[in-house]
C-alpha cells in the first residue's frame, strides 16, 4: 500500500463547509492505494464528540462516539444514509465513497470525559456508521478512543462488521478489566450470494464470525445482532438455521434478531437496488412496508420468535444486544428470552 500519495483536491474547503460539517476545518484527501480507489475523505477537525441519542429512552443506551459519518461498506440498507443530505452530500453512492474522517477525536474524547461534566455513562459506538471500517486502518482513531475509555475506566460497547478489532484485542482487553465493554458483531445471514449483493464492502460473514470466535477465546464475550434479517430473501426456516447454527459454532454469548426497517434515505436507495436485482419483490416490500419504516408487528414477531427457538436449540440465548458487561473470563451462554431491540444498523 502507498499511503504517500495524497492529494488536496482542487479548491479544497472554505468556511462555509466547515461550518456544515460541523467542524473547524476540513481538508478533503484521496489516497493512492486500490483499497481505497474512488473514495474521498474529508478530515475534519470536530468540535464535540460524545452525542446524546435522541429518544434515548427506547433504546439500550443514551450515549454515543461515531469518529466517521459515511461508511465504505456500502450495505445497501444502512439507515444512516439519511445522514448524508445534512452535510449536502449524496445518500447512495456519495455515502459509500464520502467519508467523514474526525480526525482529532481520541483527543477531544479523552478531554470530554476528563470534565467534571461528565459522570462516566456508558458510551455505545457503531451504531451510526461502523467505527471499524476500511478507514480505519489508515486513520486508526479507535486506538486512542480506546485507550482513553480504559484509562477512565469508561463503560462502552461497540457493535461492527468489522474484523479490523482485531487490531485492537489488547486494549479491549485492558478496557475489560476495569470496566463493562460489550462487544456485538452483525451477521444477519451466511449467504454467499446475498452478502456480496448487499454488503459489498463488508468482510464476508465467515470472518466475522471468527472475530466472535477469537474474542471469547481471549475471555472477551461476543453477542451477534442478527441484523438485518431481509425479507423474502434471508428469512427462510433453513436461511435462520444456518446461520443461528453458524453463530452459535462461533461461541456467540447471544443472538438477537432484526429485521430489516427502510428509513427516508435508506428506503429509496434499497428499493432502487430491488428494483434492479429482484423486480418480481418491489410490489411485496411495498405491501409488507406500507405503513412506514418497519415491517409489521406480526412479521417481526415471527422472526423473533423462529430465531430464538433455533438459539435455544443450539444452545445459546437471545440478549438485548449493545448492552455492556465486564468480561474477565468466557461467560456461560444465556437462555433467558428478551424483546427485540430496535437498533440502528452499520
Amino acid at each position: 500500500m502507498r499511503w504517500e500519495n495524497l492529494s488536496l483536491e482542487a479548491g479544497g474547503r472554505g468556511p462555509a463547509d466547515a461550518a456544515l460539517f460541523g467542524a473547524d476545518a476540513v481538508v478533503t484527501r484521496t489516497f493512492d492505494a486500490p483499497e481505497f480507489r474512488g473514495i474521498t475523505f474529508h478530515e475534519v477537525r470536530a468540535r464535540s464528540i460524545v452525542n446524546r441519542v435522541p429518544g434515548a429512552s427506547r433504546m439500550p443506551f443514551e450515549w454515543t462516539v461515531n469518529p466517521y459519518r459515511g461508511c465504505t461498506h456500502a450495505c445497501v440498507y444502512c439507515f444512516a444514509r439519511k445522514t448524508h443530505s445534512y452535510l449536502d452530500l449524496d445518500t447512495g453512492l456519495g455515502f459509500d465513497s464520502q467519508i467523514v474522517v474526525k480526525v482529532n477525536a481520541p483527543d477531544l474524547l479523552r478531554r470530554q470525559l476528563s470534565s467534571r461534566r461528565w459522570q462516566g455513562e456508558h458510551i455505545a459506538m457503531g451504531t451510526n456508521v461502523d467505527c471499524y471500517q476500511r478507514a480505519e486502518g489508515r486513520y486508526r482513531l479507535m486506538p486512542g478512543i480506546l485507550a482513553a475509555l480504559r484509562d477512565h475506566a469508561n463503560p462502552f460497547s461497540i457493535l461492527t462488521k468489522g474484523t479490523l478489532i482485531l487490531r485492537d484485542l489488547e486494549l479491549l482487553t485492558e478496557a475489560a478489566r476495569v470496566t463493562d465493554v460489550g462487544i456485538s458483531v452483525s451477521v444477519g445471514f451466511t449467504d454467499p450470494e446475498l452478502w456480496r449483493t448487499v454488503e459489498p464492502g463488508t468482510p464476508a460473514p465467515e470472518r466475522r464470525l471468527d472475530v466472535v470466535r477469537t474474542l471469547g477465546g481471549h475471555g472477551i464475550g461476543c453477542g451477534v445482532l442478527m441484523a438485518p434479517v431481509i425479507p423474502f430473501l434471508g428469512d427462510r426456516p433453513d436461511q435462520l438455521r444456518a446461520t443461528v447454527r453458524a453463530i452459535a459454532q462461533a461461541g456467540a454469548t447471544s443472538v438477537t434478531p432484526l429485521v430489516l426497517h427502510l428509513r427516508p434515505g435508506a428506503r429509496e436507495w434499497f428499493m432502487a437496488w430491488l428494483a434492479r436485482e429482484h423486480p418480481y419483490l418491489v410490489a411485496r416490500y411495498e405491501r409488507l412496508y406500507a405503513d412506514g419504516a418497519y415491517a409489521p408487528k406480526w412479521y417481526q414477531r415471527r422472526i423473533t420468535r423462529q430465531v430464538h427457538e433455533l438459539a435455544q436449540e443450539y444452545g445459546i440465548g437471545p440478549a438485548r444486544a449493545g448492552m455492556p458487561r465486564r468480561v474477565r473470563e468466557p461467560q456461560p451462554l444465556s437462555t433467558e428470552p428478551a424483546e427485540p431491540v430496535q437498533l440502528s444498523l452499520l
